[in-house]
């Protein structure tokens, strides 16, 4: 204790802080914990400055200046709000929310709390000074007529966007870029002597010199030219840049792959169990060049013997690494037409880590035992070295196992046995999927054939053969096998969890159904089981289509989160990604785990105490509040990676559809919003959208619940799945954009009840 300048005793910081072992443990002059800071400042009667502070919590002798640091690092971390007086106010005294912003591309944008309470909107004024991404404190200004809170923002913590790609224009000696991004809608002003060469119209990349304000657009400078407008390849060049998407390989990264090699080293394959006799094969696509995953089956008296090999991507980028860094930034390869941004540089993709035929590879083995009923009955997993007996691909397999060709049977007389069983095996496991109610929805892939000059040719479908399903099937039960493993073990991973769907969404979808005489079972929680039920019994239906479009749009998105929750989908209680780590990294995430475990069997010490070695610690690196992190960026990573691919197919569409404009095409209703009906030709998978001002004279009230339109005078609805005609009027290449009118008077236009009365005629 010691005496205050006012006479009162206060009690040193270190007896009341309750985490000050903690800060002890971690540094040399502990200083007092951000918790202790906020117990603190919430015990106050109102801001306190930080002399205040410390004299508050009794910590005169802490550094000053590491205390100052960490006052500053809560703030950046939306913890704390200094007034204009210098006071410190914790951010929940304040009615005050810290999260993202996302914007929208009509100007107006929403706080995403990080607490997981309900959005604030965020008016056009307000996103003047953010840009998405944005991380901000704001607070809580009111109600709008629509009933959401309104925001105002308060600080801005950490800036998402320090680079973009956009248009450059020069018009009466004013210079700016207009942004590629759709959710960025502030064009960047660009200072005279900043724009590096670059000419009207050109696509540039620009470095933010300074971010957006309330009363200040944001300035920049052009770094780098890439090209004319409609240049080839330019689609997937913005794509990159706009998104943020990591490309080149940082120094550190190309050093620690400079001395790798295309062969595995001896030293690498021992202490591992040799596989190289059994006949595992790859079987990919005819494009592909990185196979991360090999499958064998024979049969066993009660069922089959099913092993997956998966690179062994985990023995090669090790925790901490450069490499580690950048593939954990990365998040996961992404795959544009033509074109492939991968999650690891070439050398381990398709090199080290890809399982090419007769060369020998390091691999994680899932070894499975599987009844003739589809259940995995025992499975163990194992780190071997194989040899891939031949890499075949998805149409050969299909050929030799449904059409039976005799050709390709000669060609692989050897290998027909094995891929006999694992026909099998997958008919057994399609069983059980379908017994359980995985939910399959009937829905088209597409592939973009390109021409000289990297012109789009045709846009075609791809088909689903059983060569396709066989792997799937695989996968999936290897995938089951390793949630079960770690699950057993107790070790944080993350697992691949798909939600039911909310309440909100099984009552829309109710009420959508039971116009149709439809019904869905389950009550107030249905099981995959009865959506398979109500997919098989819409079969045949001419408007299945429809009704299989609402069904999906009921569901949530799947996500890699630490709790397990199960997989909505997949009618399963547990389940991660394993087979992938080329491209994926969660599923990394996973071959450490099982290679920690491994490692922990073979080297258990006394009392089950083992040394550890320089790969494989016996301590995890990993704690479940590391996992969380990891699952949020990976989810981001994902969405992130979708959404550049779909701007890069959508700038496709339009400049194969610029030349189009006045044709007239049959078309099928895809969406149904407030503001029009979108519409998707059919063969030729490209979707545009019929302004609600386009459509026949009459008012038309959007219907949420049941997807549709109607007009107000004469009754006239366009419902989702509807066939409709229509002719291309417009197509805009920088919005990505293709804008349809009706053709004629369409088959889907219904007449909703007797529609307009007519006047009656007076009796005489």
């Amino acid at each position: 204790m010691r005496k205050k300048g006012n006479g009162k005793r206060t009690a040193d910081w270190r007896r009341r802080d309750p985490f000050y072992e903690r800060e002890r443990d971690r540094y040399e002059r502990p200083i007092p914990s951000r918790e202790y800071i906020l117990q603190t400042l919430e015990a106050a009667d109102g801001p306190l400055n930080l002399e205040e502070l410390v004299e508050r919590m009794g910590a005169r002798r802490v550094d000053p200046d590491a205390l100052s640091f960490r006052i500053r690092a809560m703030e950046r971390d939306g913890q704390l709000v200094r007034n204009r007086r210098g006071g410190y106010v914790p951010v929940s005294r304040l009615d005050l929310h810290r999260g993202t912003v996302v914007a929208h591309p009509d100007g107006f944008g929403f706080l995403v709390p990080d607490d997981g309470s309900d959005d604030l909107y965020l008016a056009p004024r307000q996103m003047r000074q953010v840009f998405h991404g944005d991380q901000v404190v704001a607070r809580v200004t009111g109600v709008d007529r629509r009933g959401r809170r309104e925001g105002a923002i308060v600080e801005v913590l950490k800036r998402n966007t320090e680079r973009l790609v956009g248009r450059f224009h020069s018009e009466h000696g004013v210079q700016f870029v207009t942004p590629d991004h759709k959710r960025i809608t502030l064009d960047v002003a660009i200072p005279a002597g900043n724009e590096n060469g670059a000419r009207h119209g050109q696509i540039v990349t620009v470095e933010i010199l300074r971010q957006p304000s309330l009363h200040q657009p944001p300035l920049g400078r052009i770094l780098e030219v890439l090209g004319d407008h409609m240049a080839p390849g330019m689609e997937i060049d913005i794509a990159i840049r706009s998104h943020g998407l990591p490309l080149a390989w940082p120094e550190a990264v190309q050093a620690e792959i400079a001395g790798l090699s295309e062969s595995v080293p001896p030293a690498a394959k021992r202490g591992r169990e040799d596989l190289r006799m059994l006949p595992l094969v790859t079987i990919d696509g005819a494009d592909s060049r990185d196979f991360d995953d090999a499958v064998y089956c024979e049969p066993k008296p009660k069922g089959w013997r099913l092993l997956v090999a998966i690179a062994d991507v985990a023995h090669y980028v090790r925790p901490g690494t450069a490499l580690d860094e950048e593939a954990r930034a990365r998040g996961n390869s992404v795959y544009f037409p033509e074109r492939v941004i991968p999650m690891l540089p070439e050398i381990l993709s398709n090199g080290l880590c890809s399982l090419n035929p007769d060369v020998d590879r390091l691999c994680l083995a899932c070894d499975m035992y599987i009844d003739r009923g589809g259940r995995i009955l025992r499975s163990r997993f194992l780190a071997g070295v194989m040899r891939s007996h031949a890499r075949l691909t998805y149409d050969e397999v299909a050929g030799i196992l449904v059409r039976r060709d005799k050709a390709l049977r000669r060609r692989h007389r050897a290998l027909v046995p094995h891929l006999e069983n694992l026909h099998a095996v997958y008919r057994v496991l399609r069983r059980a999927r379908e017994k359980r109610g995985a939910i399959d929805f009937d829905t088209t892939e597409t592939r973009i054939v390109f021409g000289p000059d990297r012109k789009i040719e045709e846009i075609v479908p791809v088909d689903r053969n059983d060569a396709h399903k066989l792997i799937e099937e695989a996968m999936i039960a290897a995938n089951v096998a390793a949630a079960r493993f770690l699950g057993r073990h107790r070790v944080p991973t993350l697992y691949r969890v798909h939600a039911g769907p909310s309440a909100d969404r099984i009552e829309d979808l109710r009420a959508f159904l039971a116009e149709l005489g439809l019904s869905l079972g389950g009550g107030a929680q249905p099981t995959p089981l009865h959506f398979t039920r109500l997919l098989r019994e819409i079969q045949g239906r001419p408007d299945a289509h429809l009704i299989q479009l609402v069904m999906l749009r009921s569901l949530e998105q799947a996500r890699y989160s630490p709790d397990n929750i199960g997989h909505f989908g997949l009618a399963l209680e547990q389940y991660l990604h394993f087979t992938s780590p080329i491209r994926r990294y969660p599923d990394l995430l996973v071959h450490r785990a099982i290679h920690h475990l491994l490692w922990r069997e073979r080297n258990p010490g006394p009392k089950g105490r083992g040394r550890g070695s320089r790969r494989w610690p016996r301590v995890y690196p990993y704690r479940p509040v590391d996992m969380q992190e990891l699952g949020e960026h990976c989810s981001f990573t994902e969405r992130r990676a979708d959404e550049a691919t779909r701007d890069a197919v959508d700038w496709l569409k339009c400049e194969f559809m610029a030349d189009k404009v006045g044709d007239v095409y049959p078309g099928v209703i895809s969406a149904v919003t407030a503001f029009g009906i979108f519409v998707e030709l059919e063969g030729i998978y490209v979707e545009g959208l019929v302004h609600v001002t386009a459509l026949h004279n009459d008012y038309y009230h959007f219907d949420s619940t049941h997807h549709r339109l109607t007009g107000e005078r004469t009754g006239t609805s366009y419902r989702l799945g509807d066939p409709v005609r229509v002719r291309v009027v417009r197509v805009d290449l920088e919005e990505r954009k293709i804008d349809f009118e009706l053709a004629d008077a369409p088959a889907a236009a219904k007449r909703e009840g007797r529609g307009p009365r007519r006047k009656r005629r007076r009796r005489r």
